[in-house]
């Protein structure tokens, strides 16, 4: 039996390929030198990514945060609202107040945690420039009724994909879909490049501009727009390239420990609700205590044998102290207090997941 205090164990632990694999691409760029400005590892990885997405116009980037800026800034959106999610990681907020536009939350499903398209609509204004959803956990938005309400009311829409990397909704990559997809491959992600990030744009003429934007605007000596340094590093690169040829097996290892997880929990815990059409990445385990109370002495129990859940996502982003005049979002806020996400990674054995189950089905008690 695993004696708790073997090891700490925390909600995630990032997945690292053999040390000489990882050499393998290091050595690459000792030989050639270049150690960023689109180098050639880079190249090798976006193209390996567009395959395996089976998407066009792919940009790695620096991180899942500045791909949202990016993302603003190709589609022309300098100002104006953007109608978001209020249940996300801070980091989509406060790409949108960076970029000098103004959040409007609009409440989510209370089934799969995702925006509720269904109130959309209604907070739509004169001002309003975009949407921008969230497939939380990996779990898909309403794409359908988004993107028919963008197009009535001539509005762009991205989406915040960082968790969806191996979500397929009607056998389609998740990343595919929007004006521009978002994606993160931070180093806590199921496919990671240490630090990273990822657009995805539909048309051709926006993946142009984007290209411009991400490195400072210019080609050479010809300069044509603003712009910013989001070019990725080779050394990045080269952990994403040792990386990817397990991404059929961290999937089928997040599968398996999901699969475990919900024969154990069935029936004693609330669990988003998987939609149709999708084909699911597993990328976290979100569970649904009764309150906060519940939530927080399941997390005292867990936390005395060095388990460490975390709380996907406190608060509810409305309730940020800097923003003034953020609209209620009773659904979200309810949500946020009651959440959290169990440890999850490539290699967690059963005994672990029985272990964490054990305690915390004791604490239900």
């Amino acid at each position: 039996m695993l004696s708790a205090t073997d090891e700490r164990m925390f909600v995630t632990k990032s997945f690292l390929p053999p040390l000489g694999e990882y050499e393998f691409y290091i050595k690459k760029i000792f030989e050639n030198g270049q150690l960023t400005n689109q180098g050639p590892l880079l190249k090798e990885l976006e193209e390996k990514l567009k395959t395996f997405l089976g998407v066009e116009n792919f940009h790695y980037v620096t991180n899942g945060t500045i791909a949202i800026q990016l993302a603003l800034k190709a589609l022309g959106i300098e100002e104006g609202e953007i109608i978001t999610t209020p249940f996300s990681y801070v980091a989509t907020t406060s790409s949108i107040l960076w970029e000098r536009c103004t959040p409007v939350f609009v409440d989510i499903e209370p089934d799969n945690f995702t925006i509720d398209a269904d109130k959309i609509e209604a907070a739509i204004t004169p001002k309003t420039k975009a949407i921008i959803a969230v497939h939380v956990f990996g779990y898909a938005c309403n794409i359908e009724k988004i993107e028919n309400i963008a197009k009535k009311h001539n509005i762009k829409v991205i989406y915040d994909a960082a968790h969806a990397f191996g979500s397929l909704y009607k056998g389609k990559s998740l990343l595919s879909f929007g004006d521009i997809s978002t994606c993160s491959f931070h180093a806590t992600k199921l496919f990671h490049t240490i630090e990273g990030g990822a657009c995805i744009v539909k048309d051709k003429a926006i993946s142009d501009k984007l290209e411009l934007i991400k490195r400072f605007g210019h080609q050479g000596d010809e300069h044509f727009c603003l712009g910013i340094n989001a070019k990725q590093s080779e050394m990045n690169a080269a952990m994403g390239l040792a990386n990817f040829p397990y991404l059929k097996e961290i999937l089928s290892n997040r599968k398996r420990i999901c699969d475990l997880y919900d024969s154990q929990l069935q029936g004693l815990i609330g669990r988003p609700k998987k939609q149709e059409d999708i084909v699911y990445n597993n990328a976290y385990y979100p569970v649904l205590f009764k309150d906060e109370k519940e939530l927080l002495a399941v997390f005292a129990a867990l936390n005395e044998k060095q388990i460490y859940p975390r709380r996907y996502f406190y608060p509810s982003l409305n309730k940020l102290p800097y923003l003034k005049d953020a609209a209620s979002c009773p659904i979200s806020e309810d949500i946020t207090k009651r959440i959290a996400c169990l440890p999850l990674f490539n290699d967690m054995t059963d005994e672990k997941v029985n272990l964490v189950c054990d305690i915390l089905k004791g604490s239900l008690k």
